[in-house]
C-alpha cells in the first residue's frame, strides 16, 4: 500500500511534539481509511471488517457542523490509502481542508452523498420551515469556480471595506454553544493595508451561511462589499466582484430612494464564482423564505433592506456580546435564522436518515474498498451483502415502527434541522426546529412561536439530541410549562448508549412511536 514519504511542516511539528502513537500507520499491512464522521467509521468497518483500520476526525459525540480538528487528528490522514467523507457541506470546512490538504496524492478520496446518486441515493433540498419576522439576510457562494482552479478546499473571502451611515453595523454569528463570531464591524474602519483581514468572512465554494445584523441609529446605511477566491493558500486571491447593499433601519425604506423594499423572506449577499469572466456579486433572494422556492438574481443598486422599527432589542447582559454594545442599550437587529455556526448548501446533506441511502452508501464504500485492495474483494462483498440485508431489514422496521403513530401525531419538533430525510422516507412532518435570535436568551416572540406549534399541532413530545444539551434550554423549558414529553432523537453522532447506525435507526424509530403515541 502506497504511503505518502513527507509531510508538511506543521505536522512535521507535530510528531516530534506528540507522544501518542498515530492511529494509522505506514506499518500496518491494512488498508488504511480515514473519515469525517464516527458515523461514516461505522458503516466502513461493517464492510471492512478486519481488513481494514479506520479511524474518524470528528470524535464521538461531537457536532460534524461545527468541530475544527486539532493537528493531532490531521496527523491521521497522511497515512490514509482511502478516505470517505459526507460532505454536501455537512462538515466544518476546516474539516475538509484539514483532510485534503494532508491526503497523499494516491490516496482515494471519496464524498459519499455526493458521489451515492449513482447508486440511485435519493437528495432533497434543504427546507427550512420557519416564520419570518424581518427579513433574513446571509452570505452566499454561488458556483464551484472550476473554472478559476477552485476545489472544495478552496477559500471565497467575502470582505466589508466600507459603509456610510449615522451609527455602527456589526455582522456576526452566533455558535452552537452561544459563542460569536465577528465578521464585520465598522466601528474601527476597513482596512485595504491588510486585506480587511477583521471584516472577512471565509466561506467553501457553493455554500452559504445565516447572519445576524446589528446597527446602533436608526437611518440610511451603505455597506461595500468586495469577494476575492483564494484557490490554495499558495497563490494570491483573484478578484471576483464587488457590489453595495443599502439598509434602511428603524426609518421608512422610501428615505433610502425608490428601490424595491426587501422586508421579508431570506436574501443573501452573493458572490457567483460562475458570474462571467471575472465572476460577479449580487443579490439572491427568495420571498418565501424556504428555501425550497427559486431565488431571484436582484442588482444590489435596486433593492432597499429593511431592518424595520420592530427589530429595536436590547443589548442583553451575556458578556460574550459586549462588542455590541453595553447591557440594555438598544440595538436594530436582523436576527440570524438559525442559530449555530450553519453553513450549509442548497441540498440537505443529512442522507443517512433515510435507511435506503446508507444502502447506496454501503454500496458506494463497497466498491471503492475492493478498487483500493481488489486482494480483499470477495471478503468486502461478502460483508456489504450481509450488511445490506441487515440495512433491509432496518428500513423495513423503521418505517412499520413509525406507521404504528397516528398519522395526526406525525410531528417533529426537535433542536436541529437533520430530520428532513427522515420524515420525507417514513411520512413524518418536520413541525420545526429551535431557531433562537442571536442573543443566548431567546426572544418572548421566539418562544411563542414555539408554544403556538406545539398547542396548534397538540404535539405530545419534542425531541433532544444528546450531543446538542446547550441548544435545549428553551425547547425543555417550554415542553415542561406546555406539560409535554423531552425525547431522545439522535441525528449526527454516537454517544455511550447508542454506538453504531443500526441501533440509532432502531433507537430513533422506537423513540418516535413510544412519544408520539
Amino acid at each position: 500500500m502506497r504511503r505518502r514519504t513527507a509531510v508538511g511542516a506543521a505536522l512535521a511539528v507535530l510528531l516530534t511534539a506528540c507522544a501518542a502513537p498515530p492511529t494509522l500507520s505506514e506499518n500496518d499491512d491494512r488498508l488504511q481509511v480515514v473519515t469525517t464522521t464516527g458515523l461514516i467509521a461505522d458503516l466502513v468497518r461493517n464492510v471492512g471488517g478486519a481488513d481494514v483500520n479506520v479511524v474518524s476526525l470528528v470524535p464521538g459525540g461531537a457536532d460534524p457542523h461545527s468541530y475544527e480538528p486539532s493537528l493531532r487528528r490531521a496527523r491521521d490522514v497522511v497515512y490514509a490509502d482511502v478516505a470517505f467523507s459526507n460532505y454536501l457541506l455537512l462538515e466544518e470546512h476546516r474539516v475538509i481542508k484539514v483532510l485534503d490538504a494532508n491526503l497523499p496524492d494516491e490516496a482515494v478520496n471519496i464524498s459519499l452523498a455526493e458521489d451515492a446518486v449513482k447508486y440511485a441515493a435519493e437528495i432533497i433540498p434543504l427546507v427550512e420551515k420557519v416564520n419570518l419576522d424581518t427579513i433574513w439576510l446571509g452570505l452566499r457562494v454561488h458556483g464551484r469556480g472550476e473554472q478559476y482552479g477552485a476545489t472544495r478546499a478552496s477559500d471565497v473571502l467575502l470582505s466589508a471595506t466600507g459603509m456610510t451611515g449615522p451609527g455602527r453595523m456589526v455582522g456576526f454569528i452566533t455558535g452552537s454553544f452561544g459563542d460569536p463570531e465577528v465578521y464585520f464591524d465598522s466601528s474601527d474602519g476597513f482596512d485595504a493595508a491588510d486585506g480587511y483581514r477583521d471584516d472577512t468572512a471565509v466561506l467553501p465554494a457553493d455554500a452559504h451561511t445565516h447572519m445576524s445584523w446589528s446597527f446602533s441609529e436608526p437611518g440610511i446605511y451603505t455597506v461595500d462589499f468586495a469577494a476575492r477566491l483564494q484557490v490554495d493558500s499558495g497563490v494570491r486571491p483573484v478578484p471576483i466582484g464587488a457590489t453595495t447593499v443599502t439598509f434602511a433601519v428603524g426609518v421608512p425604506p422610501a428615505e433610502a430612494g425608490d428601490g424595491r423594499v426587501l422586508d421579508r423572506g431570506h436574501a443573501d449577499v452573493t458572490v457567483d464564482l460562475d458570474g462571467g469572466d471575472g465572476g460577479d456579486m449580487d443579490l439572491r433572494y427568495d420571498p418565501e423564505g424556504g428555501g425550497e422556492h427559486s431565488q431571484e438574481e436582484l442588482e444590489p443598486a435596486e433593492v432597499v433592506v429593511d431592518v424595520p422599527a420592530k427589530a429595536l432589542v436590547e443589548v442583553p447582559g451575556d458578556e460574550r456580546l459586549g462588542f455590541l454594545g453595553r447591557p440594555g442599550t438598544a440595538v436594530y437587529q436582523l436576527p440570524q435564522a438559525v442559530l449555530g455556526k450553519h453553513v450549509h448548501g442548497e441540498i440537505d446533506p443529512h442522507l443517512w436518515q433515510d435507511v435506503g441511502n446508507v444502502m447506496a452508501y454501503t454500496e458506494l464504500i463497497r466498491d471503492t474498498l475492493i478498487d483500493a485492495d481488489p486482494t480483499h474483494a470477495l471478503a468486502y462483498r461478502e460483508r456489504a451483502d450481509a450488511y445490506l440485508a441487515e440495512l433491509e431489514q432496518l428500513d423495513a422496521y423503521v418505517r412499520e415502527t413509525i406507521a404504528a403513530v397516528p398519522e395526526r401525531r406525525r410531528y417533529l419538533v426537535t433542536t436541529h434541522d437533520a430530520f428532513g430525510y427522515l420524515a420525507h422516507a417514513y411520512d413524518l412532518q418536520v413541525a420545526g426546529f429551535v431557531t433562537p435570535s442571536p442573543a443566548t436568551e431567546p426572544s418572548l416572540a421566539d418562544r411563542r412561536k414555539l408554544v403556538g406549534t406545539i398547542r396548534t399541532l397538540g404535539v405530545p413530545a419534542v425531541f433532544l439530541e444528546p450531543n446538542l444539551q446547550a441548544r435545549s434550554s428553551v425547547l425543555t423549558q417550554v415542553a415542561e410549562e406546555e406539560g409535554v414529553e423531552v425525547c431522545s432523537i439522535y441525528g449526527d453522532a454516537f454517544d455511550d448508549r447508542v454506538t453504531d447506525y443500526v441501533q440509532m435507526m432502531r433507537f430513533n424509530a422506537e423513540e418516535i412511536q413510544r412519544c408520539l403515541s
